[in-house]
């Protein structure tokens, strides 16, 4: 059960919304093997242990840019009514409004997929804070390393475009 989902396609479905990694309601309903709408009726049954720093709900234009991001609309995918948002630590606490074994092992493996992220975006900041600091160390000669070193560190930073449908 350790290897239940795989870490790429946990980094699939977590998106920066409002300057917050978050997962949808829609994504976590589909990796803990329940309807959405469960997951919905169990957080409001329990929402006090959801205040907004832990979820919220998309407004219509972040709903809409989402919807444009998954493509073509689908019969029954997506719901009317605008998603939930989970933040690290509501999907944390969703471990403890859905009560089941693979709902554990699901959290898991999700806690573990923001950890391996957030140290990912610390390690590459301390890189370009030491390039920065070794390129004050040494002359000119080097400059035109350090300078492809930074041109591939800000070619990571941008954000891809995706090729197809």
């Amino acid at each position: 059960m350790s290897n239940l989902i795989p870490i790429e396609v946990i980094k699939e479905r977590i998106f920066f919304i409002r300057g917050e990694r978050v997962m949808i309601d829609r994504d976590l309903a589909e990796l803990y093997g329940v309807e959405t709408k469960q997951l919905k009726r169990q957080v409001r049954r329990n929402i006090d242990r959801f205040p907004e720093d832990f979820m919220f709900e998309l407004t219509k234009e972040e709903y809409d840019v989402l919807r444009r991001q998954f493509g073509t609309l689908k019969r029954g995918r997506h719901a009317k009514y605008p998603p939930l948002a989970f933040t690290e630590q509501g999907v944390a606490m969703l471990s403890s409004v859905l009560n089941s074994n693979r709902a554990i092992q699901v959290n898991i493996a999700i806690m573990r997929t923001f950890t391996r992220l957030r140290k990912m975006l610390a390690t590459h900041a301390e890189l370009k804070k030491k390039i920065e600091e070794m390129e004050e160390k040494y002359d000119k000669q080097f400059r035109v390393v350090f300078e492809a070193l930074r041109q591939l560190l800000e070619a990571d930073e941008k954000p891809k475009r995706k090729i197809g449908f």
